[in-house]
C-alpha cells in the first residue's frame, strides 16, 4: 500500500511540472510533491526486497534496485539530450517529454503491486502468523512443510517474538529511543567536463549520458558477478580506494591545468576522461550501491522501518546540500581544492568501514541481528533472562 500511494504521489508531482504551461512556479511546487513520493520509495523498495529475499540473493536483489535507479538516470539524460536536439526549443512538448515520462514506471509499480506479496517479516510483527506463512509459501513456491520454508519461518517467528519480550512495544518513543542508542562527480559531471577542457556543450551531455551507462554496466556486473563473491565489506573499501585514486589523479591534473596550461599534453586530458569513467567503476561497487543495502539489512526488525528512513534522510539531505555548496565550492578553492576535500571524505568513509562496518554476506536478518544485539545490550538496563543470553 506504501508503494501504490507514494508512487501515486510522484505521478502527481511530475504531471504538475509537466502541465505548468509557462507558470514558474508550478515546476517548484511539482519537484517538491515527486520529492516526497520518491524520497519515501527510495526506503520502501530496499527495505521491502531485503526482507522477501533468500540470504544467499539478498546483495544481488537489493542491488538490482539501485541499478533500475541508474537506468532511469541514463534513459533521462539521453532523453532529455533527444529531445534538446529534435523538438523545438518554441513548443511545450520540448520540456513534456520528459517530464510526463516520469510518470511510466511509477505507474507500472502501481499496477505490479497487485500481484506483489506482503513480507512476511512484517506480518509476523503484525502478529499475523497466518498471512505471513501464506505469503513466504508464495514467494519460496515451496509447500508450507518443506524444510527450507520452515526452517526460515520458524526463525524469522522466533526472533520476532524474541525481540517483542525484551524491548517492549512498539510505540513510536521506543523505536526512536533504540534507533539512535551523494554524489558531486555526477550532478557535475558537464561543469567537470569543462574544467578539464570539453567544450561543446552537446558533448558535456552526451558523455554525461555515456558516464551513466558506465555506471549503470558496473552496477550489474557488481551485483552479478563481485560483492556476493567478497564480500560487501571487502568491495565497499575496494570501491571507495578507486574513488579516493581518481580524486587524487584529478586534483593534480586541475592543478596543472590551471597554472600551466600550454604544458598539458593530451594524454594528460585523455588520462583524466578516463579517471572519470574509472570513477563510475568505483562509485557504483562501493559507497552508491552498498549503502541502499546496508540500510536496508542492517536494522533489527522492529525498527527497520524508521532505522532505514533515517538513513535515507541523510542520503536526500546530501544530495540536496551538493547542489548548493558545490558550485562555490569548485570556485573558492580554485576546483582542484573541491577534488582534496573529496578525498578527505572518502578517507573518513574509508576508515569508518574498516572499523565500523560488519560482513553480512550470507547471513539471514536474524543473523545480522544476532551481531549486532550487542550494541542493543548496552543501549539499556540488563534483564535477567538478558544476562543468561549473553553468557550463552
Amino acid at each position: 500500500m506504501s508503494l501504490r500511494v507514494y508512487s501515486l504521489i510522484y505521478i502527481i508531482g511530475s504531471l504538475i511540472s509537466c502541465f505548468s504551461s509557462g507558470n514558474a512556479g508550478a515546476p517548484y511546487v511539482g519537484r517538491i510533491i515527486t520529492g516526497l513520493g520518491i524520497g519515501a520509495l527510495s526506503v520502501i523498495s530496499p527495505m521491502a526486497i531485503s526482507e522477501i529475499a533468500p540470504p544467499a540473493f539478498r546483495c544481488l536483489m537489493t542491488l538490482w534496485f539501485t541499478i533500475c535507479m541508474l537506468s532511469g538516470q541514463a534513459v533521462g539524460v539521453f532523453l532529455v539530450y533527444g529531445c534538446s536536439i529534435n523538438v523545438a526549443p518554441t513548443t511545450a512538448l520540448q520540456y513534456q517529454f520528459p517530464w510526463f515520462s516520469h510518470t511510466f514506471a511509477p505507474a507500472l509499480s502501481i499496477i505490479f503491486t497487485f500481484w506483489a506479496e506482503e513480507s512476511s517479516r512484517w506480518l509476523l510483527l503484525d502478529h499475523e502468523y497466518d498471512k505471513s506463512l501464506a505469503a513466504l509459501v508464495r514467494l519460496r513456491g515451496l509447500p508450507a512443510n518443506a524444510e527450507f520454508v520452515a526452517t526460515e519461518f520458524n526463525s524469522m517467528a522466533y526472533h520476532i517474538e524474541d525481540r517483542n519480550a525484551g524491548l517492549g512495544n512498539n510505540s513510536s518513543i521506543q523505536i526512536i529511543r533504540e534507533t539512535f542508542l551523494a554524489n558531486t562527480i555526477t550532478n557535475f559531471l558537464p561543469t567537470i567536463f569543462g574544467m578539464i577542457g570539453v567544450t561543446d556543450s552537446g558533448v558535456k551531455v552526451y558523455s554525461t549520458g555515456l558516464y551513466t551507462v558506465a555506471k549503470w554496466v558496473c552496477c550489474v556486473a557488481a551485483s552479478l558477478f563481485f560483492i556476493d563473491l567478497a564480500g560487501r565489506r571487502k568491495y565497499l573499501m575496494i570501491g571507495i580506494s578507486v574513488q579516493i585514486l581518481c580524486h587524487s589523479y584529478l586534483a593534480g591534473y586541475l592543478k596543472i591545468y590551471q597554472t600551466n596550461k600550454e604544458h598539458v599534453s593530451k594524454n594528460s586530458t585523455d588520462a583524466a576522461l578516463t579517471f572519470i569513467y574509472i570513477h563510475a567503476f568505483g562509485w557504483a561497487i562501493g559507497l552508491y550501491s552498498l549503502p541502499y543495502l546496508f540500510g536496508a539489512e542492517l536494522w533489527p526488525n522492529k525498527i527497520r522501518s524508521f532505522g532505514g528512513a533515517l538513513s535515507q534522510c541523510f542520503h536526500w539531505l546530501f544530495y540536496f546540500a551538493i547542489p548548493k555548496v558545490a558550485p562555490s565550492m569548485l570556485a573558492n578553492i580554485h576546483q582542484w581544492g573541491a577534488f582534496i576535500l573529496f578525498i578527505v571524505f572518502c578517507m573518513v568513509a574509508l576508515l569508518y568501514t574498516y572499523f565500523m562496518v560488519p560482513e553480512t554476506a550470507g547471513m539471514s536478518l536474524e543473523e545480522i541481528s544476532r551481531i549486532l544485539r550487542p550494541l542493543v545490550l548496552l543501549a539499556r538496563p540488563l534483564k535477567p533472562s538478558d544476562e543468561f543470553e549473553s553468557t550463552q
